[in-house]
């Protein structure tokens, strides 16, 4: 049964993942996006909206780990805040918005909510903390909100204003609004176009690829890139995009994408894991522009979207200018600060001028006042622009979104004012007027969410949104102005409460904008015709679909037939020993016959004559069962009356075929029983020097005879001597674990416990001085190896998508036998060097953490990963022993000299169990040191504040270098001189911005004298960080006090402003405050600068 999937929701913009409160975390891969819609467009647009204020009395003398709110009604529905003062599992604030009468709810409810959750600061109303969701309520999914919606140590503070007596104030604003039922909606009816199927996280690029199809003149270019009937769509980039492109063009239901991102060489964690579009549109494109190369489309990506700018130099007092030409594909505007697309075009080439201490070097007139900039030397036929919608946070030390209101418009000239934008050499004869053709739209925030395009592929008035499988005709307005971002108001609909209208950050909005210039759109919206579709692609697609139609056929008649399988003898002979080894027969391996529901078996005994040549006469059925010990073995045959009963009433009646997957299992049988005595046995033949089993056939035998009765004819089966001594086993079961017990070769089979069905193997027998000739000397021990036989595939650490080699192992090794195997591949010596780390089969990646020596006991043990096996280990070749290196901790540390402070960067390896002394000792041999008897101060980074001190007598293993290297610094000869009411400060860089404390950079100690004014601690600063003098002017200082800032002027007594502290490192709630421009390079993963939280780069591997 297909189970259409549940409406996809926006994603708020926020750092902390959501949660409701009590779900279970579940590991791996999990779909970014619910479904193929948002529910946003199935939305009536008159939303229900109102505000609750819940104020929390007693708040921090209140029993229990969970409070409820009175409920409130908002659109005719019952809600409640959900708040964890303690947190819900950790140390933040949890709050959630509630269904209250969810439980009384009938089967299949759902609902819709915008809504923002606000804990009111009462002593300063900006300073409150708001956090925006968006969620479609049901059974499943109650509440939702937010697990970490503020620290809890803010919450406690009283001086901050968030608790005042006891009491905390808790805001709701929802907006409900009503969905329309988009189940049985026809995209291809209502609209003329077909979407996309959405792979999982694949919404991306679903709208790059239907915004790179509306484009006829690309889709043209890809039609015409040579293939031939003997490539596979899953194994070549060009067939696999003209598959798509043409089912797009002719199916009449959502196409799939998964031979496409197939020859990408993705697996499904890829298909699971979110991408920028902006990034896949470059990669695809200059995937595609090297496949073209030699080819009759050679640069038709460049025709397309190849662009070119000038940067420029130019000196102001001297005649000196340079330039230098560079090629665009497409262009990334600033958002943040502009308020349309022509202002991030007026910041793009608006002139820097670089004077003071930042002169321009000349090389032929030395250091020279210059003006920096860029203009742009012509436009492409195609613009494609991207909005910088995402930027990094130097507070949160992560990316955010930037959701302001950013306006485009539906014709953009390039040409205004005189030609601003363009360079003296460009051709001025080409009119740079451009009409908008597509608009993607990013919904969510910076840790995922969703996306889809709005497109008109005929630059007419008519608007088509493209949401994964779902196309629907949307207005201009839609288009355009509901994409601008902002905030969006609503008014209040229920009477009698606060009417302030209720705000809403607009987290869908514009992400990619494409333009096509006016005076090449006949060339770029060409006519397409069936002669640029190759034919072997027309042929290839025309039988795709005539198997599709059967199947679909197929499946419609299906209730009329029965899935008939028969194994017999030639089955059991071709499968025993080569896949199977226990029980009798792999019925996925059994062809299947499509029986009517109306013949009989007798009836069926007539084809399968005609089919194998077996007289009708000769033919008996068995069927099987499934025995208490798992086994699955024949039972009985079947009767005179089964056999006269039609099919699809056998299936009902004989409990044993009522199978999961609804076939009739049956064994074909030749010899006939000719007593009730006879019970039906089957034969296997194992081999220990060839370490060889196969199956020899079937015979029945008297149920009051003995195993010594058969032994000559179980000889001339195997072609031994007919006086040959065997040793006969049951096989009785495998599962939980191998039992195939010797037979007793003088008791009868009845008293043996021996019945239709079951397994005799056999062997020569082996003499107690011939068992260690042979690896595996019985025929049970043969199965227990075959049970635990684990073929593993070994990666390098380094290099986690690449096989390095494969070794047969079993499931039983000890962790020694298992890196001795893989010590002895590598030529190694030692095993004790080899560290081996999980598979983790939900991210096809390396666990986090590597297994510890002798830290699990069986191969069987690194395999599992919670419910899972696995097939791989990832191994590493360590320069010490694994349990000598795991007695060490490895630390990075960054040594500062007190005299010139120059910095240098160390790996360090010490034991655990050691004090920081012995790790200083250790690094006086690596370092110069300004003095014989230097001090030493040791501390931790984070965030650019100083996190902690630690003492020489501190253990090693208790020092943490997650956020960056320990720091060891010298302490300075004037803090050895310190007088009795000196201090020390922490001293720290920032920037304000949007009214927030921005810090960057190293923070540091510094020595404060007893009386000493601002202006002389700035020249010791200043002296200390060697900062010239013309950009130490701009500098100002302050104490800070949490996050308020008092400035300093240069006459204060500045330690008049800190508290008094017994501790020698100060008080760590106050700091110094340098407040200048951060000149600190950023992240090197923030070099592209949309990609938001998803680090994992874009790759295109065939």
């Amino acid at each position: 049964m297909v189970v259409p999937r549940a409406p996809e929701l926006p994603q708020p913009d926020q750092d902390e993942e959501m949660l409701v409160p009590h779900q279970d975390v579940v590991e791996g891969p999990q779909p970014m996006e619910e479904s193929a819609s948002t529910v946003e467009n199935q939305l009536m647009p008159d939303p229900s909206t109102s505000r609750f204020t819940w104020s929390i009395e007693n708040f921090f003398k209140r029993n229990g780990r969970k409070h409820y709110s009175d409920d409130f009604v908002v659109g005719g529905y019952k809600w409640r805040v959900l708040v964890f003062p303690r947190g819900n599992n950790g140390d933040h604030l949890s709050m959630y918005l509630d269904v209250a009468d969810s439980h009384l709810l009938p089967p299949g409810w759902s609902r819709y909510a915008q809504f923002s959750l606000a804990v009111v600061n009462q002593l300063d109303s900006k300073m409150s903390i708001r956090k925006e969701a968006t969620h479609q309520f049901n059974a499943r999914e109650s509440d939702w909100g937010f697990t970490s919606f503020m620290p809890s140590m803010d919450l406690c503070d009283l001086s901050k204003g968030y608790v005042v007596n006891d009491k905390c104030i808790i805001e709701a604003e929802v907006a409900v609004r009503k969905i329309f039922d988009f189940w049985n909606y026809d995209s291809k009816k209502m609209t003329g176009y077909v979407g996309l199927k959405n792979q999982g996280a694949t919404c991306y690029m679903n709208s790059l690829l239907q915004t790179l199809y509306h484009i006829p003149y690309f889709r043209k270019a890809v039609y015409h890139m040579p293939t031939t009937e003997n490539d596979t769509p899953s194994g070549s980039i060009p067939l696999a995009l003209q598959s798509l492109f043409y089912k797009l063009q002719h199916s009449d239901n959502s196409v799939a994408t998964k031979e496409l991102t197939k020859s990408f060489g993705w697996d499904s964690y890829d298909s699971f894991m979110q991408h920028d579009v902006q990034e896949l549109n470059r990669v695809l494109c200059e995937k595609l522009e090297n496949k073209m190369k030699g080819t009759t489309v050679e640069g038709a990506i460049q025709k397309l979207f190849e662009g070119h700018h000038m940067n420029y130099i130019e000196c102001i007092n001297v005649d000196y200018k340079s330039t230098r030409k560079e090629s665009f594909y497409d262009l990334a505007l600033d958002v943040k600060g502009c308020s349309d697309v022509y202002a991030s075009f007026d910041k793009y080439v608006a002139v820097e001028r670089l004077e003071g201490d930042n002169k321009y070097q000349s090389e032929e007139h030395g250091l020279q006042d210059a003006k920096k900039g860029m203009l742009f030397i012509d436009f492409p036929p195609v613009l494609q622009l991207q909005l910088k919608r995402f930027e990094y946070d130097f507070v949160r030390d992560a990316m955010v979104k930037i959701n302001d209101r950013y306006e485009f418009p539906l014709q953009l000239d390039l040409d205004k004012d005189d030609g601003k934008y363009l360079s003296p050499e460009a051709d001025r004869s080409v009119r740079n007027l451009y009409t908008l053709h597509s608009v993607l739209v990013h919904s969510g925030g910076v840790n995922g969410g969703h996306y889809y395009a709005f497109i008109r592929p005929t630059l007419s008035d008519q608007w088509y949104k493209f949401d994964d499988e779902r196309v629907t005709k949307e207005d201009m307005k839609r288009a355009l102005e509901e994409q601008y971002g902002g905030e969006e108001e609503l008014p209040h609909t229920n009477p009698g409460l606060n009417t302030t209208p209720l705000r809403f950050t607009k987290h869908s909005n514009a992400y990619m904008l494409v333009y096509i210039r006016e005076s090449d759109k006949e060339k770029i919206i060409c006519d397409l015709d069936e002669e640029d579709i190759s034919e072997h692609l027309k042929v290839s697609l025309r039988k795709e679909q005539e198997e599709k139609e059967y199947k679909k056929k197929e499946k419609a008649e299906a209730h009329m037939f029965t899935a008939l399988k028969v194994a017999r003898d030639s089955d059991l002979k071709e499968q025993i020993g080569r896949h199977v080894y226990f029980d009798l027969v792999d019925f996925d391996k059994i062809n299947s016959y499509c029986a009517p529901k109306d013949i009989s078996v007798n009836d069926i005994k007539v084809e399968l004559s005609k089919e194998f040549g077996i007289p009708v006469e000769s033919q008996r059925f068995w069927v099987w069962a499934k025995r208490q010990n798992s086994t699955y073995r024949p039972s009985r045959p079947l009767n005179m009356q089964e056999e006269n009963t039609a099919i699809g009433m056998l299936k009902v009646a004989t409990t044993v075929s009522k199978l999961q997957n609804s076939e009739v299992r049956l064994f074909l049988e030749f010899h006939f029983r000719q007593t009730e005595e006879d019970i039906l046995l089957f034969f296997k033949l194992y081999d220990p020097e060839k370490e060889y089993l196969r199956y020899v056939g079937n015979f029945f035998v008297k149920a009051s005879g003995k195993p010594s009765d058969i032994v000559e004819r179980l000889n001339v089966i195997a072609g031994f001597p007919s006086d040959e001594d065997i040793e006969l086993y049951e096989e009785v079961k495998f599962e939980p674990i191998v039992m195939c017990e010797p037979i007793e070769s003088n008791a009868s089979f009845h008293s043996s416990q021996i019945d239709d069905g079951d397994i005799i193997c056999y062997q020569k027998r082996c003499l107690p001085d011939k068992m260690d000739q042979y690896r595996y000397p019985t025929v049970s021990s043969f199965f227990e190896y075959v049970r635990n036989k684990q073929v593993v595939r070994f990666r390098l650490l380094e290099k986690p998508k690449e096989d390095d080699f494969s070794l047969e192992l079993s499931k039983c090794f000890t962790y020694d036998d298992v890196v001795e195997k893989v010590a002895h591949q590598l030529g190694l010596d030692e095993p004790s060097k080899i560290r081996l780390t999980q598979h983790n089969p939900f991210s096809h990646q390396p666990n986090t953490h590597h297994i510890k020596y002798r830290g699990v006991n069986y191969l069987s043990d690194m395999l599992q990963h919670h419910t899972q096996m696995c097939d791989i280990l990832y191994y590493e070749t360590l320069d010490i022993p694994l349990p000598e290196l795991e007695g060490l901790k490895t630390l990075r540390v960054a040594f500062q000299n007190a005299t010139n402070y120059e910095v240098s960067f160390h790996i360090m390896r010490s034991p655990k169990s050691n004090t920081l002394f012995y790790l200083i000792e250790e690094l006086k041999s690596k370092v110069e040191l300004s003095c014989n008897d230097a001090e030493f101060r040791l501390f931790e980074v984070y965030l650019h504040k100083i996190r902690k001190v630690h003492q020489p007598g501190d253990t090693i293993d208790s020092v943490s270098d997650q956020y960056g290297p320990l720091r060891i610094e010298e302490v300075p000869e004037e803090e050895k001189n310190a007088g009795p009411r000196d201090r020390l400060v922490h001293v720290y860089h920032f920037f304000k911005d949007n009214h927030l404390n921005q810090y960057f950079g190293e923070p540091f100690f510094f020595l404060i004298r007893d009386g000493e004014v601002l202006a002389d601690i700035k020249v010791r600063i200043q002296k200390r960080l060697k900062i010239p003098d013309e950009q130490f002017l701009k500098w100002k200082f302050a104490c800070v006090t949490y996050s308020r800032i008092e400035y300093l002027q240069d006459s204060d007594v500045v330690l008049s402003r800190f508290q008094k502290q017994k501790s020698v490192y100060g008080p760590w709630e106050h700091h110094l405050g340098l407040e200048h421009t951060a000149t600190t390079q950023k992240r090197s993963f923030l070099a592209s600068q949309n990609r938001h939280s998803f680090e994992k780069p874009v790759k295109i591997y065939n």
